[in-house]
């Protein structure tokens, strides 16, 4: 590794809220004094079935350090049809287990969603193509409904992460994900858009709610769209490489590095197959942790057991990423609830 990276490897443990909770400041230091020298596992759970985390245990003896979880459900435009939400009670007892929590939310578009299964039914929401809300138009008129009904989504979710907060969680907290793609309807509309919803959450999230427990985790994945160094904590790469190819995404690595000048932490916060951790150290690719999507990127039913699927990653890699001593499991973490609040 050469020295400019080594440098970037050493961050400061401060968050861009100056009123942090000290839950979210005590993670953050942890974190901090992890990064470049070891990287946490995680996993994501699926929204029907959730699996996962037991299928890794039984393989190799450990559970990631890292639950990933989704507010698909608790999108008003969802429930409004039926949908319930239960990531926030999955997140609170991985949580109470001595994990460390990150969400998502595949937010459903809060109106105007096509509805015309199966490809965009309404289930699709999140997804372009089902729906032909306009957020450039929303964002450019405060007054209209589109703008009103932004609000009042953020302010559902807002709720949720508030019974987060209540019981002392942290959470690495990563909206409006991939937002550079364009398949999301919060990317639709190009950078300036997306970047002014995403500080008008952080505003919102943070002086209306007082959720001073979220750790800002931004993945809009290209330089353009980045919404500046006071708006974001962690910076996170998501990365789909073929079948079984344990490649350390180096390439990917590099380009989150070059988002700013400034040393933010970066993490591979979506893969499909694990990376090797002996070809991460090798590549200088350090990622702080991973997270697996979940379905047959790691299991599949067999008998109606599920068992590790071997399409993306093979059993042999899924031991050696939870086994090897670059990697940290979920029963190695420390005290996150008494972690010293500065990195001495």
């Amino acid at each position: 590794m050469n020295v400019e990276w080594a440098q970037r490897m050493n961050v400061e443990p401060k968050l861009i809220n100056p009123q942090a909770d000290d839950c979210a400041k005590r993670l953050m230091a942890y974190l901090c004094d992890t990064y470049g020298t070891r990287m946490l596992t995680g996993q994501q759970i699926g929204v029907h079935a959730t699996p996962e985390m037991d299928v890794i245990f039984r393989e190799t003896g450990h559970y990631p350090a890292v639950g990933g979880f989704d507010f698909m459900n608790d999108s008003p435009s969802r429930t409004e049809r039926g949908s319930v939400g239960t990531d926030t009670a999955l997140a609170l007892q991985w949580r109470q287990d001595g994990g460390i929590v990150t969400f998502c939310w595949h937010w459903n578009a809060p109106k105007d969603l096509v509805d015309q299964p199966p490809d965009n039914g309404w289930h699709r929401g999140f997804y372009t193509s089902a729906t032909t809300f306009d957020l450039a138009k929303a964002m450019a008129d405060p007054s209209s409904e589109e703008y009103g009904l932004l609000l009042r989504d953020i302010d559902v979710i807002s709720g949720l992460l508030a019974q987060l907060r209540a019981a002392g969680v942290p959470v690495l907290w990563r909206p409006l994900h991939e937002a550079s793609g364009g398949w999301f309807w919060w990317g639709a509309t190009g950078p300036e858009p997306c970047i002014q919803l995403w500080k008008l959450m952080y505003e919102r999230m943070t002086q209306l709610h007082g959720l001073h427990n979220l750790i800002w985790v931004w993945n809009g994945q290209h330089k353009d769209w980045y919404p500046g160094d006071a708006y974001v904590d962690i910076i996170g790469e998501d990365v789909y490489s073929p079948a079984q190819n344990y490649q350390s995404n180096v390439d990917r690595f590099k380009q989150a590095l070059s988002y700013t000048d400034a040393a933010k932490i970066i993490a591979l916060s979506e893969n499909g197959p694990l990376p090797d951790p002996d070809l991460m150290i090798q590549d200088g690719a350090l990622w702080l942790w991973n997270c697996t999507w979940y379905g047959n990127f790691l299991h599949k039913q067999e008998d109606g057991i599920a068992v590790v699927s071997n399409q993306y990653t093979e059993v042999e890699m899924l031991k050696k990423v939870y086994r090897h001593p670059f990697t940290v499991t979920r029963d190695e973490l420390p005290d996150l609830v008494h972690y010293p609040l500065t990195n001495s």
